[in-house]
C-alpha cells in the first residue's frame, strides 16, 4: 500500500514518545513492503539526510521552533504545518491509499480530511491525548481554550479510523462526539519483553524527562526532602532538562540538598538506562501525561513507579498500586512523600512484584504488538 505518514517532528532530530511512535512505524510499515512518504517539518540543516532508510521523507515546512520558552506549543508552526499538508495532498493526494497523522496539531489532520473527498484516500488519526475543557483554558487562557477545545470536537468528528493509546483519551474521544469506535493502542516499548531480574536497589528516587510546567518536577523535590526526614539515606537523581530547570535547580537549593541531589540535565541514553535500573523507584508527578511511557521502561527493569492521580494522566493506567508501584492521591509533599516511602519499606518484594508484573504484560505492552493493530487495520481498510 502506499501511505502518508504526517507529523510535524521526526526522531532523532526531536526527541519525544510521538516522534519514536512514527520513526518506529515508518520503518516497520517500509520493512513490510509498504510504499511510505513521511511529511514533516524540517529540523535539521539543508543538505543532510533525515537518514530514514527507505522512507520517501518530505519537508512540507521550514525549519521553525515549536515551543515557546515556557516550553509550551507555538501556534504559529502548526498553521505553517497544515498549509504545507494541504499543498501536498492537494498535489499528490491521490498517490496515497492511506493517511495517517497524528490528531495534533490540529490543523493537519484538517488538511488531510478537507482533501480527502478529492482523492479518496483513506484517513487514520492517531489521537496521544484528548484534552478536557479546563485543560485548554488552563493551556490558553478562556478565549483560547474555547477555540482550541472546538477545532479538537471539530476534528474529532472527521470520518477516519481512529486509534488511542489509553481508556482514558478513549472515553473522551466517544464523548468528543468520535462516529466509530476508537481503537486502543497499549504499548509503545521496543525493548526486551523477558521477565527482568532486578539488580538491587540503590537509595535513589530518580525522575528522567523534560522539565515542562506538566511534569511538576520542583513538586517532586519538596516531597523528596519530606520523605527524607524520615529516610535519611535516600538521595535524588533527576535527569532531563527544559523550560523549568531554574526551578528545579532552586528547589534543590532552597531545600538545602546541593550534596544529596543531581540533577544534570540531559544525559546519554545508556545513563538514563543505568540510573534507572538501579533506583529504589521512579517517580513521574505528571497531571497529564498521554501515555507514560517511562514507568514501563522502569517495570521492564523492575523498579517501581510512583505517579500522580490526575484527570488528564493516563499513566495512572499503567501502574497497579502494590504491584508495579504506587498511585499517590495528590502531589502534595505529603502525600507524594508517603509514596515514596511505601516503595521504600516495601523493599526488594516489590522490585520482585514489579518484575512479574512486566513479564505479565509484556506481550500487551510491546510496540510489536501495536504496530500488528495497525498493520490489521491498514489491510481492513484496502
Amino acid at each position: 500500500m502506499r501511505i502518508c505518514l504526517v507529523y510535524d517532528c521526526l526522531f532523532p532530530h526531536t526527541v519525544g514518545g510521538a516522534e519514536r511512535w512514527y520513526r518506529n512505524l515508518a520503518e516497520r510499515l517500509t520493512a513490510d513492503g509498504h510504499e511510505v512518504t513521511y511529511l514533516t517539518l524540517r529540523q535539521w540543516n539543508r543538505g543532510v539526510s533525515p537518514g530514514v532508510d527507505g522512507v520517501d521523507v518530505r519537508v512540507v515546512g521550514p525549519r521553525m521552533a515549536l515551543y515557546a520558552g515556557e516550553g509550551r506549543r507555538r501556534i504559529l508552526p502548526p498553521l505553517v504545518f497544515g498549509a504545507g499538508v494541504l499543498w501536498h495532498l492537494l498535489r499528490h493526494g491521490r498517490r496515497y491509499d492511506v493517511v495517517h497523522t497524528a490528531s495534533f496539531p490540529y490543523f493537519s489532520l484538517l488538511a488531510a480530511a478537507v482533501t480527502r473527498p478529492l482523492h479518496r484516500f483513506r484517513l487514520v488519526v492517531d489521537w496521544h491525548e484528548v484534552w478536557s475543557r479546563s485543560y485548554w483554558e488552563e493551556y490558553l487562557g478562556r478565549a483560547g481554550g474555547t477555540v482550541g477545545a472546538l477545532v479538537q470536537r471539530l476534528c474529532a468528528r472527521v470520518p477516519q479510523q481512529a486509534f488511542c493509546f489509553s481508556r482514558l483519551h478513549a472515553g473522551r474521544l466517544r464523548d468528543e462526539g468520535l462516529r466509530s469506535e476508537p481503537t486502543i493502542l497499549t504499548g509503545e516499548y521496543a525493548g526486551s519483553l523477558e521477565q527482568p531480574v532486578p539488580v538491587p536497589a540503590q537509595p535513589v528516587v530518580a525522575f528522567a524527562g523534560r522539565h515542562i510546567p506538566e511534569k511538576r518536577v520542583p513538586a517532586l523535590v519538596r516531597a523528596f526532602a519530606r520523605a527524607r526526614r524520615e529516610a535519611p539515606e535516600l538521595r535524588l537523581t533527576v535527569l532531563g532538562d527544559g523550560p523549568e530547570r531554574p526551578q528545579v535547580l532552586a528547589a534543590i537549593a532552597q531545600e538545602g540538598l546541593e550534596e544529596i541531589a543531581v540533577a544534570p540535565g540531559f544525559v546519554s541514553s545508556e545513563e538514563v538506562e543505568e540510573t534507572l535500573a538501579g533506583a529504589l523507584c521512579m517517580v513521574l508527578p505528571s497531571s497529564r501525561e498521554g501515555y507514560g511511557m517511562v514507568v514501563v521502561e522502569a517495570s521492564a527493569r523492575g523498579v517501581p513507579s510512583v505517579v500522580v492521580r490526575e484527570p488528564d494522566n493516563a499513566a495512572v493506567e499503567l501502574v497497579d498500586d502494590g504491584e508495579n508501584g504506587v498511585v499517590a492521591d495528590s502531589v502534595e509533599p505529603e502525600q507524594l512523600a508517603a509514596a515514596i516511602l511505601r516503595v521504600h519499606a516495601a523493599g526488594p518484594e516489590l522490585r520482585d512484584s514489579t518484575a512479574a508484573w512486566f513479564g505479565r504484560n509484556a506481550r500487551r505492552l510491546s510496540l510489536d504488538g501495536s504496530l500488528d493493530t495497525v498493520a490489521a487495520a491498514y489491510r481492513t481498510l484496502r
